[in-house]
């Protein structure tokens, strides 16, 4: 159990005070969400509902490196096509100057940085595939007749893909990593839950909140659609709503957006 801040920084109450929040990234992804909000006095509990794994056949990851000079832009799907697919194509070959790139969110680009890429494009609003097809070096007449590749997980959204092959890009996706549902014994949420505990639950993902949802049974499905449920995009918003779930909260972007809603749901009330 983490321990917790009683107190914010102006002497008042800790904003999540005595807050159980659940944290769904995958193992290893977890740290930064889970310090912020116990850094806000609550008590992070990090339940992964996804695991990143790495791919077994590096062949294509290989194959696109020897000849990467024939491509116009590299599309990075999220951080951790950066951490499996970029390092794996860095230890073959230096990034070629001519070859742009680009990112979803914060993260990725973070990442992208952290191994010597500069220069990337990356939405600076909303990030996701439509607020990347918004920017102007992925405009039809910026990718007409040019080569892109998107690095990416196993499976995921065609949009960007499709898109981009309209606009008359020739567009290859090269798998870095896969995803995969986790094994785990939801005994600990159950647990908070039947001792009115559990106050608020994050995803960041889709995939991962229907990985929850199978995982559940028929008692902690019906917790979970009563439970504040914190989501960075209307995507998974959306997801979450056909599921059933009565409590979803729409926050901003990335981490800081779900720290930001966390607060502002439940920060005491100034006197």
């Amino acid at each position: 159990m983490h321990a917790r801040a009683q107190t914010g920084p102006q002497g008042g109450p800790a904003p999540l005070a005595g807050r159980h929040v659940v944290v769904t990234r995958p193992e290893g992804q977890a740290g930064t969400l889970a310090a912020a909000i116990e850094a806000a006095g609550g008590i992070p509990v990090c339940f992964p509902v996804l695991a990143i794994r790495a791919i077994e056949d590096t062949r294509p990851l290989a194959e696109l490196a020897s000849r990467l000079e024939e491509f116009a832009l590299a599309v990075f799907i999220s951080a951790n096509a950066v951490e499996h697919g970029l390092t794996a194509i860095l230890a073959l070959r230096d990034w070629p100057p001519g070859v742009a790139v680009a990112a979803i969110g914060k993260s990725t680009e973070r990442a992208a940085a952290r191994l010597g890429l500069r220069g990337v494009i990356a939405p600076r609003v909303r990030f996701d595939s439509e607020s990347l097809l918004e920017m102007p070096q992925l405009a039809p007449a910026a990718v007409c007749g040019r080569r892109v590749a998107i690095l990416r997980g196993d499976g995921g959204r065609e949009l960007l893909g499709d898109t981009l092959s309209a606009r008359g890009a020739s567009v290859q996706y090269v798998t870095c990593y896969r995803r995969e549902a986790p094994r785990a014994d939801p005994a600990p949420l159950l647990e908070l839950w039947a001792r009115g505990a559990l106050d608020a639950i994050t995803f960041t993902s889709s995939e991962g909140l229907r990985n929850l949802w199978d995982l559940l049974g028929e008692e902690g499905r019906t917790r979970l659609c009563e439970t504040a449920a914190f989501v960075p995009h209307p995507r998974i918003a959306q997801q979450a709503n056909a599921l059933g779930l009565h409590d979803v909260r729409l926050t901003g972007p990335g981490d800081d957006g779900l720290l930001a809603g966390l607060v502002a749901s439940f920060a005491p009330a100034p006197a």
